[in-house]
C-alpha cells in the first residue's frame, strides 16, 4: 500500500468528518434563526435526520449513485456496502463511502430547512427515507455517478445543484404544502418578521459552516497529489468573503442599516455559488461569483416573501438561488486550463455550449427535486392525516408538542415546575 494512497485516504476522511461537523453548523444556524420554542426539536431531529439518512445511504443511496449496470435513472449495484474495495480509485473505497454519505447528509438537512417550527416529527422521518433513497442520489447519479448529464459535460464540482439546489427545490416543495406559520402573512399579504431568537447562534452557524466548507470543496479533489486542493480551497474562501462583503453593503445601500443575517447569509451565498466551480475558474472569477451571490441573495429573500413563501432559514435563497447562480456561473467562467470536466466557459471563447450544458442541467435536476418531492409530500399529507401540527401544538412550540421537553428549560419552566421536575 503506497503513500498516496494513504494520504489520499488520511486527506479525504478529514474532508467527510469537517463535512459531518457542518451538521452542526446547521443546528446552530436553524436554531438561531428560529424562536426559542422550537430549538431542542431542531437540534434532536438534525442529529436524527443525519443518522436515518445515513442508513439508508448504505442500503440504497450509494448504489444508485456510483452502482454498475444501471439505466437512465440510477446504478444498480453496492447495496449495503459492506467496506470492499472498488476498483480504479486512489483511496480508501470505506472513505470514498463516508465522504459521500457526509454530502447526501447535508442535501437532506437543507430540505428539512423548510419544514422548520411547523411540520410533524413523523413527516420528517417519511421524507427523510424516501428523499435519501428516492431524489438525491437520482440526481447525484446523473452527474457525479456517470449518468447523462455527466455525459454532456455537466460541471458541478462539489455541489451546487446536486446538493444545494437539490435539497432547496425539497424545501420549496415543503414550504408550498405546509403554508405560512401563524402570525407569517396579514391578510393584505404583507409580512410580518418572526426573529430567529439568538443571532450569535447563528453567526456562529455559518462560520461552523464556512469551516466545513473547506472539506465539502477542497477533499472533493479526493487526492493530495499535485496539492491542487490549496487552489479549491482559496477559491472558496474568496466568494465566502465577497459573499459576505456584498450581502452587507447591497442591505446598507438599500436599508439605510446593515443587516447581520442578511451578511450571515451573503457569506452562506457565495460557499453555496462558488461550490460548482471552486475548481474550475480562476480567482478573480470566484471573488466575482461569491460578490453577485450576495446580491442575489438579498433580492432572493424579498422576492419569496413577496410570493407568499415562509421560508424561515431562507433555504430558497441561499441554497436555491445561488445553487442557480453558482452552477451557471462554470458557463461563463471556467477557464480552458481549468476544466478538466466539460469545456470552457463563454468569456474563455468556449462559446455557448458549456452554458448550454449548465442551464440544461439546473433546470432538470431542479424540476425532478422539486416534482418527485412535492407528490412524496402530497401523498404524505393525505395518508398521515396531514404535514402540519395542529395551531395549538405550533402556538405551544415543536419542543414541548413534539417531544414533552424544552430547549430552554430555564425559560419556560416556572418555579413551581422546576421544583417538582
Amino acid at each position: 500500500m503506497d503513500s498516496v494512497y494513504l494520504l489520499n485516504s488520511l486527506w479525504v476522511v478529514l474532508g467527510a468528518i469537517l463535512v459531518i461537523l457542518m451538521q452542526g453548523g446547521f443546528i446552530l444556524l436553524e436554531a438561531g434563526s428560529t424562536r426559542m420554542k422550537n430549538a431542542g426539536h431542531i437540534a434532536g431531529k438534525t442529529i436524527f435526520t443525519f443518522g436515518l439518512a445515513s442508513l439508508i445511504f448504505w442500503a440504497v443511496g450509494f448504489g444508485f449513485i456510483f452502482g454498475d449496470n444501471g439505466n437512465f435513472f440510477v446504478g444498480l449495484s453496492h447495496f449495503f456496502y459492506s467496506g470492499y474495495e472498488l476498483e480504479g480509485m486512489n483511496l480508501s473505497s470505506s472513505v470514498f463511502f463516508l465522504f459521500q454519505l457526509a454530502f447526501a447528509g447535508i442535501a437532506i438537512t437543507i430540505a428539512l430547512g423548510g419544514f422548520a417550527e411547523r411540520a410533524k416529527l413523523s413527516v420528517y422521518l417519511v421524507f427523510t427515507v424516501l428523499f435519501s433513497a428516492l431524489v438525491y442520489p437520482v440526481v447525484a447519479h446523473w452527474i457525479w455517478g456517470g449518468g447523462w448529464l455527466a455525459e454532456h459535460g455537466k460541471q458541478d464540482f462539489a455541489g451546487s445543484t446536486v446538493v444545494h439546489l437539490t435539497g432547496a427545490m425539497a424545501a420549496l416543495a415543503a414550504t408550498i404544502l405546509l403554508k405560512p406559520r401563524i402570525g407569517k402573512f396579514n391578510q393584505d399579504g404583507s409580512a410580518n418578521s418572526i426573529f430567529g431568537h439568538n443571532q450569535v447562534f447563528t453567526a456562529l452557524g455559518v462560520l461552523v459552516l464556512w469551516i466545513g466548507w473547506f472539506g465539502f470543496n477542497a477533499a472533493s479533489t479526493l487526492g493530495v497529489e499535485d496539492g491542487f486542493f490549496g487552489y479549491v480551497a482559496l477559491n472558496t474562501n474568496l466568494a465566502a468573503a465577497a459573499g459576505a462583503v456584498a450581502a452587507l453593503l447591497v442591505s446598507w445601500a438599500v436599508l439605510g442599516k446593515s443587516d447581520v443575517p442578511t451578511m450571515l447569509n451573503g457569506a452562506l451565498a457565495g460557499l453555496v455559488a462558488i461550490t460548482a466551480s471552486c475548481a474550475f475558474v480562476e480567482t478573480w472569477a470566484a471573488v466575482l461569483i461569491g460578490f453577485v451571490a450576495g446580491i442575489l441573495v438579498f433580492y432572493s429573500v424579498r422576492f419569496f416573501e413577496k410570493k407568499r413563501i415562509d421560508d424561515p432559514i431562507f433555504a430558497l435563497s441561499v441554497h436555491g438561488a445561488a445553487g442557480v447562480w453558482g452552477t451557471i456561473s462554470t458557463g461563463f467562467f471556467a477557464a480552458p486550463e481549468l476544466a478538466t470536466v466539460g469545456k470552457p466557459g463563454l468569456f474563455y471563447g468556449g462559446g455557448f455550449e458549456q452554458l448550454g450544458v449548465q442551464v440544461m442541467g439546473v433546470g432538470v435536476s431542479g424540476a425532478y427535486a422539486f416534482i418527485v418531492s412535492f407528490v412524496i409530500l402530497y401523498a404524505a399529507k393525505k395518508l398521515m392525516g396531514g404535514l402540519r401540527v395542529t395551531e395549538e401544538e405550533e402556538i405551544m412550540g415543536l419542543d414541548m408538542s413534539e417531544h414533552g421537553s424544552y430547549g430552554y428549560p430555564e425559560v419556560f419552566l416556572s418555579k413551581e415546575d422546576k421544583i417538582s421536575s
